[in-house]
């Protein structure tokens, strides 16, 4: 940015440095976005961040469109792209949702049971499961049928 001007108070120069330094930003990063075709792009993601890019490319347009109001004088907050930007932030908490739920644990039922039962393990109660075990290997052994032929001796 040029050098501080007689027009405007030198209370304000860092604001307009940081605002200058902010808008070279975002042109930087819309050249970036803007160099490949849309269709390049969307091909190389997967559906949800297809979703995202769209997502921010609107939040972005629309924020811009917000503070091009602001700097003509009119109030945002009482023009439709008020309604505009919550509309998109209602579908960007949906797809953080999705992504929260596809980072989230999940419950392995069977380790967790491994996990209580061994934590609750008695001695007793082993040798007793082990008895009926054999017991009922036992029981299942003796009503199987019997072969017809006669044992050689």
């Amino acid at each position: 940015m040029a050098a501080p001007s007689e027009d405007y108070p030198h209370e304000i120069d860092e604001q307009l440095t940081s605002f200058d330094s902010s808008v070279s930003s975002v042109k930087t990063m819309l050249e970036k976005l803007m160099s490949m075709p849309r269709n390049d792009l969307l091909q190389k993601l997967d559906p949800l961040d297809q979703a995202k890019l769209d997502l921010m490319s609107a939040y972005t347009l629309n924020s811009l469109f917000w503070m091009y109001l602001v700097t003509q004088g009119v109030n945002p907050r009482e023009h439709g792209i008020k309604q505009e930007l919550e509309r998109i932030r209602t579908y960007m908490n949906r797809v953080k949702e999705i992504t929260d739920k596809r980072k989230a644990a999940r419950l392995d039922k069977g380790a967790a049971a491994r996990f209580v039962r061994n934590a609750l393990y008695d001695p007793e109660e082993k040798e007793s499961r082990k008895k009926a075990a054999a017991k009922k290997a036992a029981d299942k052994a003796s009503d199987s049928p019997q072969s017809k032929r006669p044992k050689q001796s």
